[in-house]
């Protein structure tokens, strides 16, 4: 039996997820706990040209949302980045992860080898099967990477096991 791409892509996206809402909650709490504003971890940067926090949750649903509507032209939900609380975030996570768990899992069926155009010009065109495993899936862990670099730097007690979440 092969993996199809909707087995490659929309369940990994949404254990992602689940992780990354686990650490920003870890985020939350650990910003309570200390008296810290909220907005010194999500306006958080690595470097000052490097996007927030709040942008990297949203890069993050973006990817994942994108895969399903580019490989298995599913219709998208358009999500305006407008997030700036934890609550934001989280609800832009249950609204992504809602939209991914409606996708119909034949979607991709035989879409391997469908021209995609990556956003945001369309300059450059993968495969399907390239796409996800060479676009979409780095891209999205890049973002998760990044939301989680910029809550440890800060000094959110946040591990490995936090990043990778429940192993089943």
């Amino acid at each position: 039996m092969s993996l199809s791409l909707y087995d490659a892509s929309v369940p990994v996206f949404i254990r992602g997820f689940s992780s990354l809402s686990a650490i920003l909650d870890k985020g939350r709490a650990f910003a309570d706990e200390g008296g810290l504003p909220h907005a010194e971890l999500l306006e958080a940067r690595l470097f000052d040209d490097m996007a927030p926090l709040t942008a990297q949750i949203q890069r993050c649903s973006d990817t994942a949302k994108g895969t399903a509507v580019r490989v298995g032209n599913v219709a998208n939900v358009a999500m305006e980045d407008k997030e700036a609380s934890f609550d934001d975030l989280q609800a832009r996570i249950v609204r992504t992860v809602d939209f991914l768990k409606g996708v119909p899992a034949n979607c991709m069926d035989g879409r391997e080898e469908a021209q995609i155009a990556l956003p945001p010009k369309g300059e450059i065109v993968l495969s399907g099967r390239d796409y996800v495993l060479g676009f979409a899936l780095p891209n999205f862990f890049f973002h998760v990477t990044t939301a989680y670099a910029l809550l440890r730097m800060k000094g959110v007690p946040i591990g490995k096991r936090d990043y990778l979440g429940a192993i089943r």
